[in-house]
């Protein structure tokens, strides 16, 4: 009897076919009109503060009565998935995981200034897509929740992040668009929603458990922080018992300027050469595909 349920194509990619389609969709993304990489630059730019807020709310709270600092931080990884799960399935397009047009790059198949030009337009569509967001969340007032405890992480982490040595935030921006990329490379493999949030999850949580630092996350986070800094009334202070001016948490502007330029270049590096670039020279390059 003829399997009425037999499938043309696999429930899952395998790795030579997959890297035939990140490289596709990859092309795809680098030639897609200038006004639908802004727009779909904005959304992914919005889609990753969602899973930053959640994250900064998940890991709020008292000092005093903290789950373990890993617990915590996984808690938040957990939640910061949502960011890039609304991105795969929502249809926005992001820098970080654009890295990969390097695949199409080393196949000809576009010029490097074409790439950069590329990366350009949805850096700053997802640069425009985190500020608004952030700039919604705190006209809304959302930082004061919980009596300024939400504000106050939002706080710690913009200062955490801008303050960070300049070698840490490049290795450690490696680290996280190698394993945002992959995240984003093994959710390709599969062929139903539930496959690609699954696959998802855990790359994503490790990097923010480990401390991994990703470009379009903060440009929601250092914005955020920012504005609560110069703009929060004096009832949060006294919430969290920062009244005196010279209490409070400074974020340096241009430190956070200096830090989003070298996690940028860090995320490039670790998405285009360490996941786009090896997987390329496995299974794209001319010598390896005529071998297999």
């Amino acid at each position: 009897m003829p399997l009425s349920s037999h499938r043309s194509t696999p429930d899952v990619l395998p790795p030579d076919q997959l890297a035939q389609y990140n490289e596709d969709l990859a092309y795809k993304k680098a030639v897609n009109s200038l006004s639908g990489k802004m727009i779909q630059g904005v959304l992914a730019g919005i889609f990753i503060g969602v899973g930053a807020l959640f994250a900064t709310v998940v890991m709020s709270g008292d000092p005093h009565s903290a789950l373990p600092y890993g617990v915590t931080k996984m808690l938040g990884g957990f939640c910061f998935t949502v960011g890039l799960s609304l991105v795969m399935l929502g249809g926005g397009q992001l820098f970080t995981s654009d890295c990969l047009i390097s695949m199409p790059v080393a196949s000809g198949r576009l010029s490097f200034g074409h790439m950069v030009r590329s990366w350009a337009v949805v850096w700053c569509s997802n640069f425009v897509g985190a500020v608004a967001f952030a700039g919604l969340i705190f006209l809304g007032g959302q930082y004061m929740q919980g009596h300024g405890v939400v504000g106050a992480n939002a706080l710690y982490i913009a200062s955490a992040k801008a303050s960070l040595p300049a070698s840490q935030a490049f290795f450690l921006g490696i680290l996280c668009n190698i394993m945002v990329c992959m995240a984003v490379w093994m959710a390709n493999a599969g062929r139903t929603v539930a496959d690609k949030i699954i696959v998802i999850v855990l790359p994503i949580a490790g990097f923010v458990a480990a401390g991994g630092e990703h470009c379009v996350a903060n440009m929601y986070f250092i914005p955020m922080g920012l504005m609560i800094e110069y703009g929060a009334p004096d009832s949060f202070w006294m919430d969290i018992g920062k009244l005196a001016v010279d209490s409070r948490p400074h974020i340096d502007a241009v430190s956070a300027l200096k830090n989003l330029g070298i996690v940028t270049l860090a995320n490039v590096i670790g998405g285009g050469v360490f996941v786009g670039g090896v997987y390329w020279k496995l299974f794209r390059s001319a010598r390896n595909q005529s071998c297999g």
